[in-house]
């Protein structure tokens, strides 16, 4: 199998985790192993690194890229949030380093059956573990309109997100809205007949449908619970000093990267009205990055899809 895709912002996230030998890693989207392969090619001979991905493809690519580094590396399929039933299971207390890259895969994107674009035609689905039971195609078809204008509003971010579930709404009324090039002439159709003027561009327009589709994708994924979910007690499953890097990729997901990573830097979240402490709080860990990290022009040429990449990364006190 072909897995096509290129470790976003490789340098700035090996200069962080600065990789040793004898140490351990834990790469939660582990992906194709771009990461992974770097991280484990510098902390030879004995560093060691556990994968997680819940992707079945993503897990067979990272196989075949990381099988020369032997028992070094184990992979899981698995997501993130299972990173501490995973490090218990490997009897590791703790990780010196880890990774999340919340991007899509340039494979699940250039892959017409996953369903996640619209570049090509294919069944709506847009699900990354392909054995979850709600995919793209029954969200939007079955939600009530109510619903699904809350989640392209909340998680598209999208000004028009009223206009836009009626009209879906209104085309699945007249039959199931199967695929991909369907429901992004439904979204193109409804933005066309919009009156709101639009912001003059500093690059290209982006398809009217990008939003739409980001929304239902985090919706198909529970993408932004697992992130705060995951992120409650991250800096539990790392060792002193040990070090998180998270890439996100838009402001929904940077947004809650930069919240938690400011409460573990706090020495009190006592509400500021209270004379006194009394929250028993303890600063957990500190930021390694004052704002977020961003690509290089060099590498947005070279990948145009690392551009909306922000870096976040932290080390554990």
């Amino acid at each position: 199998m072909d897995y096509e895709h290129q470790p976003v912002m490789l340098r700035e996230v090996l200069e962080i985790l600065a990789p040793k030998p004898a140490r351990r890693y834990l790469d939660g989207t582990v992906g194709g192993g771009g990461h992974a392969r770097e991280i484990l090619r510098q902390s030879c001979p004995d560093g060691e690194l556990l994968g997680l991905d819940c992707d079945d493809q993503a897990i067979g690519a990272a196989g075949q890229a990381l099988a020369g580094f032997g028992e070094r590396v184990t992979l899981h399929r698995t997501g993130f949030t299972r990173a501490r039933e995973v490090l218990d299971e490997a009897g590791w207390p703790g990780v010196d380093g880890m990774l999340l890259d919340l991007g899509l895969s340039s494979h699940q994107l250039d892959t017409p059956e996953r369903g996640f674009g619209f570049r090509s035609d294919a069944r709506l689905d847009m699900r990354m573990d392909r054995c979850g039971s709600v995919d793209a195609h029954e969200l939007v078809n079955s939600l009530p309109v109510r619903e699904l204008e809350k989640i392209i509003r909340d998680f598209g971010e999208e000004p028009r997100a009223r206009r836009i579930a009626w009209a879906i709404d209104a085309r699945r009324r007249q039959g199931a809205i199967d695929s991909t090039w369907q429901l992004a002439e439904t979204v193109a159709r409804a933005m066309a007949g919009s009156t709101r003027r639009p912001r003059k561009a500093r690059r290209p327009a982006a398809h009217p449908a990008t939003r739409t589709f980001q929304a239902v994708r985090i919706a198909v994924n529970r993408e932004l619970e697992n992130l705060e979910s995951f992120l409650e007690s991250a800096y539990e499953l790392l060792c002193a000093k040990g070090r998180l890097v998270i890439i996100s990729f838009h402001s929904l997901e940077d947004r809650l990267v930069k919240r938690a990573f400011h409460k573990w830097g706090l020495d009190c979240v006592c509400p500021p009205r209270l004379p006194a402490c009394v929250c028993g709080w303890a600063r957990k860990a500190t930021a390694l990055t004052r704002k977020p990290q961003v690509p290089g022009i060099d590498e947005i040429r070279a990948n145009p899809r690392a551009r909306s990449a922000r870096l976040r990364a932290v080390e554990r006190l």
